[in-house]
C-alpha cells in the first residue's frame, strides 16, 4: 500500500511537471508579444514570471528524478522517463533563455516583421503545447500517444516555414537593415525554431516510450 501511494505522488509530480511547463510556454508567448510591442512593464513582469516557473519546475524535476531511483514499481521504465525528463529539460531552458535574450541583447526587429514572429512563436509554442498531453498520457493511456505527438510533428514544421520566411524576407528584401541587425533577426528567428525542435526531440522519445509500453 505504501508503495503504491509513493507512485501515485510520483505520477501527480510529472503531471505537475508538465502543468508548470505548459504555463511556462504561455508566459513565453506573451512575453515575445509584449517585446514587439514594447509593452515594457508588462514584459519585465514576463521575465520575472519565466524566471521563477523555471526555478520551480527544476526543482520538481531533481525531486522527481531522486524518487525514480527508489520507485521499484517503475523500475522497467525508469530509464525511459529519464531520458524525457532530460529532453523537456531542453525545452524549459530554451523557454527561459530565449526570453532573457530579448531582454539583455535588445533586438531591433521591424514592426513589419511582428506578424511573422508571432506566427512563428506561436507554432513553436503549439508544437510544445501538443507534445504536454501526450506525456501525461504515458501513465494511463499510452496507446493514444501516437495521436497527440503528430500535432506535435505538425506545428514544428510550420514553425521552420515561418522561420524561414522571416530570414528570407531580411536578406532578399528588407535592403535598409544593417548586415549585423540581419544576423541579429536570423539568430533570435532561430532561437526559437529551436523550440520546435525540441519539442520534436520529446515527440520522438514519447513514440519509443509508447511502443515499449504497449509491447
Amino acid at each position: 500500500m505504501f508503495g503504491r501511494e509513493k507512485t501515485k505522488k510520483l505520477i501527480e509530480n510529472i503531471d505537475r511537471y508538465f502543468d508548470l511547463m505548459d504555463k511556462t510556454v504561455l508566459v513565453f508567448k506573451d512575453g515575445v508579444r509584449n517585446y514587439l510591442y514594447s509593452n515594457k512593464n508588462d514584459f519585465n513582469e514576463n521575465l520575472q514570471r519565466v524566471s521563477s516557473l523555471e526555478a520551480e519546475t527544476e526543482m520538481l524535476r531533481r525531486e522527481i528524478e531522486n524518487a525514480l531511483y527508489t520507485q521499484t514499481a517503475l523500475v522497467r521504465s525508469r530509464g525511459d522517463i529519464m531520458r524525457l525528463l532530460e529532453k523537456t529539460r531542453n525545452i524549459t531552458d530554451i523557454l527561459y533563455e530565449s526570453l532573457f535574450q530579448f531582454e539583455i541583447e535588445t533586438p531591433y526587429i521591424p514592426a513589419e516583421l511582428n506578424q511573422e514572429f508571432m506566427k512563428l512563436t506561436e507554432f513553436s509554442a503549439l508544437s510544445v503545447e501538443s507534445v504536454i498531453p501526450a506525456a501525461k498520457a504515458y501513465f494511463k493511456s499510452p496507446e493514444t500517444i501516437p495521436d497527440k505527438i503528430s500535432r506535435s510533428y505538425f506545428y514544428e514544421k510550420e514553425a521552420v516555414r515561418y522561420s524561414q520566411t522571416i530570414k528570407r524576407k531580411v536578406f532578399h528584401n528588407m535592403t535598409a537593415l544593417k548586415l549585423s541587425e540581419k544576423f541579429h533577426l536570423r539568430y533570435f528567428s532561430l532561437h526559437i525554431e529551436n523550440l520546435s525542435k525540441a519539442a520534436a526531440n520529446v515527440a520522438d522519445q514519447l513514440a519509443v516510450m509508447a511502443i515499449r509500453r504497449t509491447l
